[in-house]
């Protein structure tokens, strides 16, 4: 047996245990998340019959506005305000909460995928032997899918961290301001509750978009292309990069192509957006031919693909490799086209069946 396949059997075992674990760990946080989106619920029932019973107190005041004091029509707008705050903010809550339940249980099922496929492979016979009997994939490209799925987990768990978690603890912290101020300066304390709103709308547009990249529902639920034009959308207006979408061709692929080319131009237009100072990118998709190709080209100061193509192999956990590793794993191809100052073209080819 080849020396990589030996080193990587251990690790294989290794990664199969630690998924095994993270499952273990990924069910008691479902479990907490289920009773918080019961008790949210719960909360937002009672809030929207709170807001119901200040409704009719407001209508009641404005009717006999002359039977009540001041301090009354006060108390009773500061309440019916109180009430619709805290029923926006627990409806937010409720959607985090629900999108975080999603994307816990899919990042489960892969786990579970995952540490099936590394006992699998770990106990295989060697690749040898399985090429004799026709097996399909050979071993090493097995443990690179595994190493690939790896350094995605490790990707989102940093962006996990530096994006909502860091967000959401802002907000913890926030409200502990506006807790603390309530008793001693109520007129700033409604000045930090707006802030904290602000804030805490802009964290849920963020969740969501990192839900969309972390896996668009639309691409499940629409296909590829309704998922392609709005992302190429929101990229643009993120990133205030002109960038073109031309689509050649309408047909259904299968979904793990149509993965396949979402995550491809999707990791292309980050690195043109991250690297290539480019003032304009275009993107053809062409579903006429077999095989269906689609394409990412910016007019942004280039690079030497060789060297940097070698490189990203060398390091082997580079988005770059990885891409170039999934797609000629189902039979296509990456082609890079480049040169200081003459912008990147970027080709991928994929059998369409």
């Amino acid at each position: 047996m080849p020396p990589t396949e030996s080193n990587a059997l251990p690790r294989l075992r290794e990664l199969a245990s630690e998924s095994e674990k993270e499952r273990e760990q990924l069910d008691v946080e479902m479990r907490e998340i289920d009773i918080l989106v019961k008790q949210t619920g719960g909360e937002i029932d009672r809030l929207q019959q709170r807001q119901t019973d200040s409704a009719s107190r407001m209508r009641e005041l404005e009717a006999n506005l002359e039977s009540f004091s001041r301090a009354d029509v006060k108390s009773a707008y500061a309440a019916a305000q109180d009430s619709q705050m805290r029923l926006f903010m627990m409806r937010s809550q409720l959607e985090q909460l629900q999108g975080k339940q999603r994307s816990l249980q899919r990042y489960r099922a892969q786990l579970e995928k995952l540490s099936a496929l590394a006992v699998q492979i770990a106990e295989a016979p060697p690749a040898g032997v399985a090429g004799a009997r026709g097996g399909g994939i050979d071993r090493q490209s097995m443990v690179h899918i595994i190493e690939a799925q790896e350094a995605e987990r490790q990707r989102l768990s940093r962006e996990m961290h530096d994006g909502p978690a860091q967000s959401l603890t802002n907000l913890i912290l926030q409200a502990e301001i506006v807790e603390r101020l309530f008793e001693a300066d109520p007129a700033r304390a409604r000045g930090e509750l707006g802030n904290l709103k602000t804030s805490a709308n802009a964290t849920f547009q963020r969740i969501r978009e990192f839900i969309f990249e972390l896996r668009p529902m639309m691409l499940d639920d629409l296909g590829l292309l309704p998922t392609l034009k709005r992302y190429v959308q929101t990229f643009e207006a993120k990133n205030k990069l002109p960038t073109q979408l031309t689509i050649q061709g309408e047909r259904a692929l299968a979904p793990y192509i149509e993965v396949t080319f979402f995550r491809a131009i999707q990791e292309l237009l980050s690195n043109a957006a991250r690297h290539a100072h480019a003032a304009r990118v275009l993107v053809t998709l062409d579903l006429q031919n077999n095989p269906v190709s689609a394409t990412v080209e910016d007019d942004g100061s280039g690079f030497d693909v060789a060297a940097v193509l070698e490189a990203a192999r060398e390091r082997g956990r580079s988005t770059l490799a990885n891409l170039e590793k999934r797609i000629e794993m189902l039979g296509g191809r990456l082609q890079m086209q480049s040169g200081t100052g003459r912008g990147t073209k970027a080709r991928i080819e994929l059998p369409s069946k």
